[in-house]
């Protein structure tokens, strides 16, 4: 007992345990208020480019207990046209996907377009302008897609062989069926299915900062504090 008193007494002597607490706090901030991740991949592109830190709230639709999955309260669920962080029902891995369609839909793919319940999505071709994508863009074709009452601009690579027509399939109670809005370029519910309500981490609002990879990291400047919603 001595002994543990000692090494407390010499941990409060040295700020050991004010650092302790600092570092639990922050942690526990991040596991259950909010967070930031860097992108390492295309999946999300034009919405999201590789080298953007994303902001994400984890008090969009729930709270849940630090560093674990178990929900206390819940007052809200993902809706179309989300951007979210969620686990990959293949191996667990942290995926940023967009909500397409939730419990209840009916989702189909026809040609590269998405239809739910039976109707096409709205798509408007658009040019992406200013969108600073560099060589990833080359031989990208966009369109301004309405999913949930918001638009949103979409990503094609039509001289690349991917998934262009799935389904239809019915998205079962609690689950979801995201994509990635570089759709010729992205692993998503087309190759391993649908999420789950209780791997949904958060919702993407916004980006911190961007750095450019293909220019030795240079900032992008734009995009810093750009809100997604």
């Amino acid at each position: 007992m001595k002994t543990l008193r000692g090494i407390w007494k010499l941990a409060c002597r040295h700020g050991v345990v004010g650092i302790v607490v600092t570092v639990v706090a922050v942690l526990g901030f991040r596991s259950a208020v909010a967070d930031w991740y860097d992108v390492p991949t295309g999946s999300m592109q034009p919405t999201i480019l590789i080298g953007d830190r994303i902001f994400v709230n984890k008090l969009a639709y729930d709270l849940k207990v630090p560093f674990t999955g178990v929900r206390i309260a819940t007052w809200g669920d993902p809706v179309r046209g989300d951007v979210v962080i969620c686990a990959s029902p293949v191996d667990g891995t942290r995926l940023v996907k967009r909500v397409v369609a939730g419990p209840g839909d009916e989702v189909a793919m026809k040609d590269g377009l998405v239809w739910i319940n039976g109707r096409r999505l709205t798509y408007v071709p658009d040019a992406a302008g200013g969108i600073p994508l560099g060589e990833a863009g080359l031989g990208m074709t966009f369109s301004r897609e309405t999913l949930g009452g918001r638009e949103h601009i979409v990503a094609a690579m039509p001289g690349k062989r991917s998934m262009r027509d799935f389904g239809p399939v019915t998205v079962p109670a609690d689950s979801y069926f995201v994509m990635g809005d570089n759709r010729d370029n992205s692993g998503d519910s087309r190759h391993w299915g649908f999420v789950d309500r209780g791997t949904v981490a958060g919702r993407v609002t916004g980006l911190a900062m961007s750095l450019d990879k293909e220019n030795g990291w240079r900032p992008r400047w734009s995009r810093f504090g750009r809100n997604l919603i």
